[in-house]
């Protein structure tokens, strides 16, 4: 080893699903199979292209002023962010400084240990019962903060409010983040404590509902004071995170209501659905709230399962990581594109 390698911060780092560059049918990584708002594409032809030589408002003022109209809350109270995994990551930085451990489930998004080993702060995995339900008892013990989704990921499952608030009942000395990248498929947020509960940072993403993975936006929602220290830790280093047409597309985006539930309603049916199909093919799966379902069956193997989808060209999510490695993840797309998976696994299951 060279005597400068000793002083690397080396991170074991997130392996995010693939992003095949021929045609697939794409159900690996939850985005969304809609195209964004129709006010979205009008404004991407309406681009103003002058702007582009310019830097973006650094406090991306169009964007929250929306986002706090819609949700019904003060401008500061929102923070937006490169996608929720830059705000989650500016959460991790600014709240989790003790030395005590932060706690979060065993199975849940694996960015969690990345960011945890990146910026030193210990953690303990609080594990999930035997269904895969967040056992809140487990939370109930001295720790540095706390972080979960919900709904949860790969699993799918979503707890209910009263469970939520549970858990920030019994940790209000540290900061609870609820991470909400699938709520608007699920039922209740946690946006509703917000104001309750002085310790609640509440993260979502236009990634998943909103149809806008590829523009990279997310945002927090909490009290004025845990939203003014996390534009302080942004602003030490990075002023200009939000991209003008991020900025000018997200407001766009939120401005369609009626778009949105239309949207989130067709993903929620068609998954309704998968839900019989997977059944009448012998597999189990936790009850999904997500846009996800996460599957496993008692006679086929997942990775070889996995294998032969991918040569099919159509693309799941494998882990094979400890107590999920029979599980596949499986992203709702469009009736037609969830047909011709079920077409698929009906021929290869032989029935």
């Amino acid at each position: 080893m060279k005597a400068f390698e000793k002083n690397i911060r080396k991170v074991e780092p997130y392996v995010p699903g693939e992003q095949p560059q021929h045609k697939v049918i794409k159900l690996n990584t939850n985005e969304n199979p809609y195209p964004p708002a129709p006010g979205v594409a009008k404004a991407v032809r309406s681009t103003d292209i002058e702007r582009m030589r310019l830097y973006p408002d650094p406090t991306s003022s169009a964007l929250v002023k929306e986002l706090a109209r819609y949700y019904g809350v003060e401008e500061n109270q929102v923070f937006v962010g490169v996608g929720s995994d830059d705000v989650l990551s500016m959460c991790f930085l600014t709240f989790f400084n003790s030395e005590k451990p932060v706690f979060f489930p065993d199975i849940t998004y694996s960015f969690y240990k990345v960011w945890a080993d990146l910026y030193r702060i210990p953690y303990e995995c609080q594990k999930l019962d035997a269904d895969f339900h967040i056992v809140k008892e487990d939370y109930y013990q001295e720790n540095g903060g706390v972080i979960f989704p919900n709904p949860n990921a790969p699993t799918a499952i979503y707890e209910e409010l009263d469970f939520v608030e549970d858990i920030i009942e019994h940790n209000q000395d540290v900061i609870v983040i609820v991470d909400e990248a699938y709520v608007d498929f699920a039922g209740k947020s946690a946006l509703e404590l917000v104001n309750k509960y002085d310790n609640l940072i509440v993260v979502q993403t236009f990634s998943k509902a909103r149809s806008m993975a590829g523009m990279r936006i997310g945002y927090a929602i909490s009290n004025p004071t845990l939203i003014k220290y996390l534009n302080d830790a942004k602003y030490s280093f990075n002023s200009y995170t939000m991209n003008q047409t991020s900025l000018l597309y997200g407001v766009e985006a939120v401005k369609d209501k009626e778009y949105f539930e239309e949207t989130v309603a067709k993903i929620v049916e068609t998954r309704e659905w998968a839900k019989d199909q997977f059944r009448e093919l012998g597999f189990e799966f936790p009850d999904s709230r997500a846009n996800f379902i996460f599957v496993t069956h008692p006679d086929h193997d997942a990775k070889e399962l996995f294998e032969a989808l991918k040569k099919a060209n159509i693309y799941v999510r494998f882990w094979g990581s400890e107590r999920i490695e029979q599980y596949l993840r499986v992203t709702i797309g469009t009736k037609e594109e969830m047909e011709s998976l079920f077409a698929f696994l009906r021929e290869y299951m032989g029935r």
